[in-house]
């Protein structure tokens, strides 16, 4: 991995003081792969706005770039404009734009129906000096039927102002591949940086994958859980498919790697170690 190649680290705001204090940690241990920012996800509804903005805050505290996740679910375009306001007082000017999932039940999520809709409002409202990250799918939303309805979609985002675009996680780098050349085709010309979730737990990504439509290669799955509870094994073998994951990426042409760490330091470092990122 070359030096100037971008990698970032996305965290969930804490729920305990403690939890707080553990990722302020985290955050120390991850600066040794110089990220270029850190993000911070934003519950439905809205329903972690004030722990997204203390995360933020710690970060930038640290002297790091922090990124809030911003959603359309339950949002309105006068309680988005005072959220923008107070993340300008507080010198951040990145953010994650997503239509975020709707919590169950509910039939409408607030004004903006898309995330173009978002990353539009932003960019109408508050000017080009804000780095808008929006989100891809290289295996395609779960909630989408049809490849090229969701192809245009993540289309619009772009051509409403996205600066830049982060992948969901995967496991297939043809899947990540196959995107781009897509979305190209399109002619969206904007970064896709590759989403990576190192395995933590194979038992959560599992579920996590099985929810949002994203492919384990059955060779990857069969040998995992044949290792049962041996967690030694499930998390070499795991940083060995991770790494390898990333190097067949970076060597392809993506411009950078998005970790989703799950506010843990050590396999994400590890990854970056391997990759030459960290001493």
């Amino acid at each position: 991995m070359t030096r100037t190649a971008p990698i970032s680290f996305e965290f969930f705001p804490p729920n305990t003081p403690v939890g707080s204090d553990k990722l302020k940690a985290v955050v120390g241990e991850l600066a040794a792969a110089r990220p270029e920012f850190f993000s911070v996800t934003y519950g439905a509804g809205g329903t972690t706005r004030d722990k997204t903005l203390a995360t933020v805050r710690d970060i930038a505290a640290q002297g790091f770039e922090a990124a809030p996740h911003l959603s359309c679910v339950g949002a309105t375009r006068g309680g988005l404009a005072d959220i923008l306001a107070t993340y300008r007082a507080q010198g951040i000017h990145r953010l994650v734009a997503l239509r975020g999932d709707l919590p169950s039940g509910t039939a409408v999520g607030g004004e903006f129906r898309f995330a173009a809709d978002l990353v539009r409002f932003v960019r109408e409202t508050q000017g080009p000096d804000w780095h808008i990250e929006v989100a891809a799918y290289p295996e395609y939303h779960p909630e989408q039927r049809y490849a090229r309805r969701d192809l245009q979609h993540f289309a619009d985002k772009v051509a409403a102002g996205a600066s830049s675009a982060i992948t969901q996680f995967f496991f297939n780098p043809d899947a990540y591949f196959h995107f781009v050349d897509e979305v190209r085709a399109l002619g969206v010309q904007v970064p896709i940086v590759a989403g990576l979730m190192p395995i933590h737990n194979y038992a959560k990504i599992a579920q996590f994958a099985a929810r949002d439509g994203i492919e384990i290669p059955r060779w990857v799955a069969l040998k995992m859980e044949g290792y049962l509870d041996d967690a030694a094994s499930i998390r070499a073998f795991g940083l060995d498919v991770v790494t390898r994951l990333a190097e067949r990426l970076l060597a392809g042409g993506a411009p950078g790697l998005h970790f989703y760490t799950l506010n843990q330091a050590a396999l994400s470092l590890e990854v970056c170690r391997r990759l030459g990122r960290v001493a």
